[in-house]
């Protein structure tokens, strides 16, 4: 199973899907956009920052008409793309988040044994660290995505 997120620049989830570890990651992401329109429609100039595997002239394309632009970084066979110096740091972000589900949340040791129970305990997980930044946004604390204060 993969799961595909798109979230805010402080890590706050916003869409997400759980797919097939084949999955086509531009139709998911595609697909994501089009279940939640008002992440587009209120929010025009969004920049989506991706990897490699977000690719394709008809991906693009697609997401140009919405008003999105994707960061990335080029592939083997392509020149430079722009905003290539923004890329690693913001990068980095998405790296964080990702390792904040796997190390904090133990999201890969979830332990559903049926389809249905890997959701659900997935989506524990989600639900988890969005109330956390909420919480920690309220609150005033320093790190937003810090899962400390909650730690036993």
């Amino acid at each position: 199973m993969g799961l595909h997120l798109v979230c805010t620049l402080q890590g706050l989830p916003v869409a997400f899907a759980l797919t097939g570890a084949k999955a086509d990651e531009c139709e998911t992401l595609l697909d994501l956009l089009a279940a939640e329109p008002d992440l587009i429609a209120g929010r025009p100039g969004q920049t989506l920052i991706g990897d490699k595997n977000y690719f394709g002239r008809a991906f693009e394309r697609e997401l140009a008409e919405q008003d999105i632009r994707l960061l990335r970084p080029a592939r083997k066979d392509e020149p430079r793309r722009p905003g290539a110096p923004l890329y690693k740091p913001l990068r980095q972000v998405i790296e964080s988040i990702n390792e904040t589900f796997k190390g904090q949340l133990d999201l890969e040791q979830h332990r559903g044994r049926t389809p249905g129970g890997v959701i659900a305990r997935v989506m524990q997980r989600i639900l988890a660290l969005t109330a956390a930044i909420w919480h920690n946004d309220h609150t005033g604390q320093p790190i937003p995505r810090s899962l400390t204060a909650y730690d036993s």
